[in-house]
């Protein structure tokens, strides 16, 4: 009788060096598959850190420029552009305004980086309301669903006039997607895509982005985003946003909702994308800069899990450091 037992099948022969580990790889990154969140800061002289983010800013026009540089130099995919403008009021109208700081941004963008990275940028009123809602506020303090879209839709059209190629529509209102491609389509932006984020929680996980846009929210956008306990709910709004004309639809967050991200990536026929958000960036440098976890580790392993599930592509604050960790692999 022997002293040990010797199996059959033996999955460890594809773990045994990391040359074999590679050739049997799944799931794979690719700098093409990121895209790189950016705030930029009207009236900044120079570049703001945002404490609850350590290593993201709040850029000044000139910063901006020269992360952009940066940004393209490491083969990333694109830029998401949110704007912090100085001053905000109730129908938030810096975001139609053509010289309101997202607007002007995106012509930067344009003019530094030009076909390098797809430009894209967030339409949402948020950043722009005195409020901190995403839509119109009526007089009993709820977000009117149909004003906002109008509004949305003047967004449109002033981000697709500045030189955007995707509009990210976060705002979670019914039949945003369907306004949105009605006007670009009458006013002859055909080829501008929507990027609908479709399952957009109600999530803990914003907290740090409230910091880095200024947020002036009251409340809670409970009415409007989705509960974090209805799956079913978020594959829905996907289908939805699909039938309306999207482009690509997103998940968001990425890191409590992966089961909602494989769902729709099993039922979806166009790109499913997802952002790993503020909060799950915050997690991961608090516990790193604690000597908890592994920091480089951590954030591949985290990245690869939102791939894993589904997303074609991923937006994430650690875009163009990943970017120059897997060139050197």
């Amino acid at each position: 009788m022997t002293d040990h037992f010797s199996p059959r099948d033996r999955p460890r022969r594809l773990r045994a060096t990391p040359a074999m580990r590679r050739l049997v790889a799944e799931t794979r990154l690719h700098p093409a598959e990121l895209v790189l969140p950016m705030f930029v800061r009207e009236g900044a002289s120079d570049a703001v850190a945002i404490s609850s983010m350590p290593g993201v800013q709040q850029h000044s026009l000139d910063s901006f420029r020269r992360a952009l540089v940066d940004a393209a130099a490491a083969g990333i995919g694109g830029v998401m552009l949110f704007g912090v403008p100085e001053q905000r009021d109730a129908s938030g109208s810096g975001a139609t305004d053509p010289n309101g700081i997202l607007n002007v941004a995106t012509r930067a963008a344009v003019a530094e980086i030009g076909d390098a990275l797809v430009v894209q940028t967030d339409l949402c009123l948020d950043e722009f309301t005195d409020h901190g809602h995403c839509g119109v506020v009526d007089d009993r303090g709820r977000v009117d669903n149909d004003a906002t879209l109008v509004r949305y839709r003047d967004m449109a059209i002033a981000q697709a006039e500045s030189g955007s190629q995707l509009l990210g529509l976060s705002g979670m209102m019914d039949g945003q997607v369907a306004a949105v491609r009605d006007i670009l389509d009458d006013e002859g932006h055909t080829d501008t895509a929507i990027l609908s984020y479709s399952a957009k929680y109600a999530s803990a996980f914003y907290g740090p982005f409230r910091e880095a846009v200024q947020s002036t929210l009251t409340g809670d956008r409970r009415s409007y985003q989705l509960d974090p306990g209805n799956a079913r709910e978020g594959l829905r709004e996907t289908i939805l946003d699909a039938a309306e004309g999207a482009d690509i639809v997103m998940v968001k967050p990425a890191m409590s909702y992966l089961d909602v991200l494989a769902d729709t990536a099993a039922h979806s026929d166009i790109p499913v994308w997802a952002y790993q958000v503020s909060g799950e960036y915050a997690m991961i440098e608090a516990a790193a800069a604690n000597g908890w976890i592994d920091r480089r580790r951590a954030i591949e392993e985290s990245v690869v899990g939102i791939r894993r599930a589904g997303a074609d592509a991923v937006l994430t604050y650690w875009a163009v450091e990943l970017a120059h960790w897997l060139d050197e692999r």
